[in-house]
This record gives structure tokens, sequence and C-alpha cells, in this order.
């Protein structure tokens, strides 16, 4: 089975060997988001609620660019540095979801990239 890179200007550039998405058979791997605004390249930090919703828009630009939605979204991992963020971290999220939410895994850890609160990669449908 083939794979395709898929990746779009409206979302952050990878800061690592990685890429935005990879695109296999009808599967799509999103790799994990953070914060960054993609028209600045600056880091949204302070406001967990405002950071979840910025890397939410940064899924949403990845999915959009291989031609799908959250709707279409089957697994989603958090990674967040404060389980304490838990209950705003999940209010934002759930606003991305019309239909049934995805599973999902959500695990408190000691550090993320560039020190953010938040980190969300997911597995779509195509």
């Amino acid at each position: 089975m083939s794979k395709s890179v898929i990746h779009t200007s409206k979302a952050p550039e990878p800061i690592g060997p990685y890429n935005q998405a990879i695109e296999s058979g009808n599967m799509l791997f999103v790799s994990g988001q953070i914060a960054i605004v993609p028209e600045t390249g600056d880091l949204l930090t302070g406001d967990i609620v405002s950071e979840t919703h910025q890397v939410m828009k940064n899924l949403g630009a990845i999915l959009n660019e291989a031609g799908t939605d959250y709707d279409h979204i089957v697994k989603c991992s958090i990674f967040i540095k404060n389980m304490g963020d838990f209950g705003s971290i999940n209010e934002a999220y759930g606003q991305y979801f019309n239909k049934n939410a995805p599973a999902r895994e959500t695990v408190e850890v000691s550090g993320l990239p560039k020190d953010v609160n938040v980190e969300i990669s997911c597995i779509a449908i195509i």
C-alpha cells in the first residue's frame, strides 16, 4: 500500500523530521499539533482554552487539505502538561464534533515540544 504526504501552509510547518500528515489507503494519520499560529509562526500559550482551539484549527486545516473534516476522525490522542486543565481542554475540544465524537485517550505528560500545554494528534478516514 502506498502513502502520500499531506501538507498545507494553513497549518504550522513541522518542527522536526516528520510530516503534517500521511495518507495511506482511506486513512489519514495527522501528526500532533500544537498551538502555533500558522500565519505568524507565533506560539499561543497562557490560556488553555485558546491554545486548545488553535490546536484544533491546525488539525482542521490539515484535515481539509486531505479532503476530510472533524466528522471523519476516528481516533484522537491528547497530551497535556496538567491534568487540572482536562475540563477546559475537553470543553473546547468537544466543540469541534457535531456527531459522534471519536475514540480518544488523554495523557498527562511532563513536557511537550516548545513547552506547550496541549498537543493533539488524530487518525481520520478519507
